[in-house]
């Protein structure tokens, strides 16, 4: 019989309530040992809805709690003071992205994490999403000749390209390996709250990727495209991978996952991360998007954001 984890959870905000919760309490190799909030009243509220033992008052009381497994959830500023305490505590981690706000802070935790012989896996979902399986898989060990990224959306936010668009630059280092070469342009009035970046970057397997990262769009939108050796493959996250070749499209949609009953976080590959993260506590082996591979994201994504004249991960 698999064993079963013991699990604390930091932050109760939007991700964890859409997300990472539900499948948490849903699962049942999971015992939901503590959480903890920036208000008492919302890990009480929690508590209550997911089965939690205990609501901890302050992140202190939190790390008191024994657990096997912690789940950091907390705003992206705060992911450095909370993943490192947990890292001394000995406790497996799952951590929202971006790992860190700085280059030097992620790199920290990646060393750390190794040092202490502690799993660290950042939530880059979609490496794990049906569509973007089902477009991986398709070339192969073939490399495309050019892939185009595209994540836009209505109104931009604060660090609206490091927020949003990493998914995006995660994808294209999980297709085609490191940069060789890279060309960012942005549009903005105020650098922490651009509208649109774009970038152009040459990968050492000999594929050209295109980023195109709007906050200034009609609706939210997420695409891929592949095209080389006389395939085509095209992603409309996260329903849908049409494949094409010289005779014919075949195209796979994702509503029959689950007999029908697939939810947004089993097509985003909010589920499969978490599914993965286990085994690899279990099976002692390293996540797919430990810290270590992490890091190259996060530094992909500064040169992006330095070339692009916006505030970078310094």
């Amino acid at each position: 019989m698999n064993r079963k984890f013991t699990v604390g959870v930091i932050g109760v905000g939007s991700i964890a309530q859409i997300a990472h919760l539900p499948i948490l309490k849903e699962r049942g190799d999971v015992e939901l040992v503590s959480v903890v909030a920036k208000h008492y009243e919302s890990a009480l509220r929690a508590k209550e809805q997911y089965g939690f033992t205990h609501a901890a008052r302050n992140f202190e009381e939190f790390l008191d709690t024994d657990m096997d497994c912690a789940f950091v959830l907390s705003p992206k500023t705060e992911h450095l003071f909370h993943v490192d305490a947990l890292i001394k505590k000995k406790v497996d981690i799952f951590c929202e992205k971006p790992l860190a706000m700085t280059l030097r802070d992620a790199e920290h935790i990646a060393n750390e994490s190794e040092k202490a012989g502690i799993k660290v896996m950042v939530g880059f979902n979609r490496r794990f999403a049906p569509v973007y399986r089902q477009a991986k898989e398709a070339y192969g060990l073939v490399a495309p000749d050019v892939i185009i990224a595209q994540k836009n959306r209505p109104q931009s936010e604060y660090r609206a390209t490091l927020e949003n668009a990493i998914h995006m630059v995660d994808l294209l280092r999980y297709f085609n390996g490191e940069s060789v070469k890279i060309d960012a342009h942005a549009k903005f009035n105020d650098p922490y709250y651009e509208t649109s970046t774009t970038a152009h970057i040459s990968f050492d397997n000999g594929t050209v990727g295109m980023l195109v990262a709007n906050r200034a769009s009609g609706q939210w939108t997420e695409t891929l495209e592949m095209h080389g050796n006389n395939l085509s493959v095209y992603v409309n996250a996260p329903d849908s991978v049409t494949v094409t070749d010289e005779q014919q499209a075949h195209t796979t949609t994702m509503t029959p996952l689950a007999m029908g009953w697939a939810r947004v976080v089993d097509k985003l590959g909010f589920t499969q991360a978490v599914d993965h993260f286990f085994e690899c506590v279990r099976e002692n082996k390293a996540p797919l998007t430990e810290a270590k591979d992490a890091y190259k994201t996060h530094y992909l994504m500064h040169q992006i954001l330095q070339l692009a004249g916006l505030p970078a991960l310094d």
